[in-house]
């Protein structure tokens, strides 16, 4: 889902389709706080590097953000506890959120 996502961002970024971004609302739950909608392709890059930096939480969020996985699931999936799961994905955001603001 996250490489569909990505790429349509990209068709529509392009000259030909015109220069507006792409912006996704991010479902409330998951919102970074005073932040409503996502530029994909900078989600996309700050996830790209979140990979190199801890190939789990990048997978969570993309369980989360992607899949829509609630705690619960995502924890099961992953096969961590839910307040583990919960830790990290403060920490996921946090990181998340740095590096697209650079």
């Amino acid at each position: 889902m996250r490489y569909i996502l990505v790429d349509y961002a990209r068709s529509h970024r392009s000259g030909k389709r015109g220069a507006g971004a792409f912006k996704l609302q991010l479902d409330e739950r998951l919102a970074i706080p005073q932040q409503q909608d996502v530029d994909l392709l900078a989600l996309d890059d700050a996830l790209t590097s979140l990979q190199e930096a801890d190939p789990q939480q990048s997978r969570l969020v993309e369980l989360r953000f992607f899949g829509g996985l609630s705690i619960d699931e995502a924890s099961e999936v992953l096969e961590i506890s839910p307040a583990t799961l919960k830790r990290q994905w403060a920490i996921a955001k946090a990181y998340l959120y740095r590096q697209m603001h650079r």
